[in-house]
């Protein structure tokens, strides 16, 4: 089930609300510009390759107008699983948005908004837009299992800029 934690920042091992409703969770995020919407899902093949996983959804990434997509896909068996989840986990900005769309499995983006830090678990057809410059993290988990595509603009948008601030460290993660 897909949810949002709403922590302070002087208190990260106790959220001050937890909404689990996506209409509740659309309207938080979308305070703070961030974008988050469920879309109506796709039949799609096990073991389908990127590009038909691309064309399932090709008429809603047309829609979001962005020039480039990819699929990303880490899961339990794969080889670098530790790896990966590693580049993920330290805070960062992105000089455009990072866009986000689960086919399957599950992830935990959270946002660092002032005072603030959300905490959203993403799970199969949730669509995340957080907006160029936001503070964000991701975390995968210790067994992964996540398939997302990934929309971007620039080969260079994709290239984080990291915080260096430990905050990520102090908030639970996806198997926490």
């Amino acid at each position: 089930m897909s949810y949002v934690a709403v922590y302070s920042i002087a208190s990260p091992d106790t959220p001050n609300k937890v909404l689990t409703h996506a209409d509740d969770i659309q309207s938080t995020l979308a305070e703070h510009g961030v974008r988050f919407e469920r879309w109506q899902p796709s039949p799609i093949e096990k073991g389908a390759t990127d590009a038909e996983m691309i064309a399932a959804y090709q008429a809603q990434i047309e829609a979001l107008g962005y020039a480039a997509v990819e699929v990303v896909s880490v899961t339990q068996d794969h080889p670098q699983k530790d790896v990966v989840r590693a580049q993920f986990l330290g805070e960062r900005t992105y000089s455009e948005d990072e866009v986000r769309f689960f086919i399957a499995g599950q992830g935990l983006f959270t946002l660092h908004i002032g005072d603030y830090v959300y905490s959203l678990r993403c799970e199969k057809n949730d669509l995340l837009i957080i907006p160029a410059g936001v503070p964000h993290w991701f975390d995968m988990g210790e067994n992964p299992h996540c398939v997302t595509l990934r929309l971007f603009n620039t080969a260079q948008g994709v290239v984080p800029s990291l915080t260096c601030d430990a905050i990520a460290t102090r908030f639970p993660g996806l198997d926490d």
